[in-house]
Order: C-alpha cells, then structure tokens, then sequence
C-alpha cells in the first residue's frame, strides 16, 4: 500500500483526486490539504510515500513545497499550467498531469509511482486494483462539469466543439474532439455511428434502416460505420 497526501488550493480539484484515489487499491490517502503550511506539517509527522500536488498556490507553491522538504517523497504534479514541466522533471517528478486530468492518464501516473516505489518494472495494473469510474469531467465556459456517464444519451461533433446531451439538463457545448471522446467511451456501450455522433447504446429507442432514434433525434449511420455498429448490437 503506498501512502499518499494531495495537496490543491481548489475544492473540486481535491474532489475529483480523492475520488480518483478511492478508486486504486495500492492508494492509501493520508490527507487532502488546501494550503503548502497545512501540508509540511503532516510530511514531517508521517512517513509519506507519495505526494499529488498543485504548483500555483497562494504564499507556498507546489515546487517551494517539494524544494523544503529534507525528505522528499515521491511526488507528481497535478496543475492547469504546462509551462512548469521543465521545472517539475528537473525535480525528478515521477510524472506532471495537466488539468483536467482524466482518469486513464492519473491511473498511469499513480501505476509509474507504485513500480518505482516498490521497484517493479512498469505493468499495466489489471482490473483487480480499479473500478472505472461512471463519470467524466468537462471543460465548459469557466468550469469543469461533472457528467454522469449513464445520462450521456449522445454526442454531436460541430468541427471544432463537440456537444454532449443528457436527460437533465441543456446540451453542454465544450471545446473537444470526437476523437477523444470516442477513445474515453469506448469502454461504456458508446460506439461512433457517424463522422458527427457517438451514440450510448443503452439509451437507443430503435433502428430504422441508416438512422438511429435517440428520444425524438433521428441520427444518421454513416457508411464506413454502419458494420461495426451492426456487429456491436447483434452481440
């Protein structure tokens, strides 16, 4: 088991790690601290093996925090701003996740600490040591939306922004690809019907010929899609 604190002066940023936290078996989580003052005193108190931490804090950034310590632990940064990673891996960070950080990307960065940890060359960890989590974040306007995977019914490409459409509330308009959607889906019953949807299976009401009915939204099947969407429903 290796002990972990985060340390985050954002409320939803220390949210979503925790539960991320929650979801690995070798994560033990010691603290979640707002501040740099708050953080020091529990790493000289307890024997910590790893430490999540935002760089841009008030008064005690994440690097001021890591350069204090006598004892360093094994950290990664968790920030909004790419411009430090020269600086972090300087630090010897076992890695550097830029915000929002999706699960995949924290599970790799958490499964790079335990090998080093406990000197085991990098595996991919199996299903034993994770739950997949039935939400995403997304980036909207000024905030980070927590979306409930089962509500997502479809998703429409508009070139450079995607729309995303649930059973309870407005389309939420973000600044994504398809692509990237369609990778973080795939896993969930999604399946790319068309060069402009993504579809959720479990919310399909029929098929009609090339067309899809989702509620009252008649969704086209493109050609190059139509096999595989077959396949996937005829399993």
């Amino acid at each position: 088991m290796i002990t972990c604190i985060i340390i985050d002066d954002e409320p939803l940023a220390l949210e979503l790690l925790e539960d991320f936290i929650s979801k690995i078996s070798f994560l033990e989580l010691v603290a979640s601290c707002s501040n740099g003052f708050e953080a020091t005193n529990i790493l000289h108190q307890k024997k910590i093996d790893l430490i999540f931490t935002d760089i841009e804090m008030p008064n005690f950034s994440g690097i001021d925090i890591i350069k204090s310590l006598e004892y360093k632990p094994h950290f990664i940064f968790t920030t909004a701003y790419s411009h430090y990673a020269v600086e972090g891996f300087n630090l010897n960070a076992i890695d550097y996740l830029v915000k929002p950080i999706p699960f995949h990307r924290f599970l790799k960065a958490a499964t790079r600490a335990l090998n080093l940890i406990t000197e085991k060359p990098e595996t991919t960890i199996t299903n034993e040591h994770i739950t997949e989590p039935d939400f995403i974040f997304v980036k909207s306007e000024y905030e980070n939306l927590k979306v409930n995977i089962n509500e997502i019914k479809y998703i429409e490409g508009l070139k450079d922004y995607i729309k995303i459409y649930t059973g309870n509330r407005k389309p939420i308009l973000t600044l994504n690809s398809l692509k990237k959607f369609e990778d973080k889906l795939r896993q969930n019953n999604f399946i790319r019907v068309h060069k402009s949807y993504i579809v959720s299976i479990n919310h399909i009401h029929s098929v009609q010929r090339n067309r899809i009915l989702i509620d009252e939204k008649r969704i086209p099947i493109g050609i190059s899609y139509k096999n595989e969407f077959i396949k996937k429903i005829d399993c």
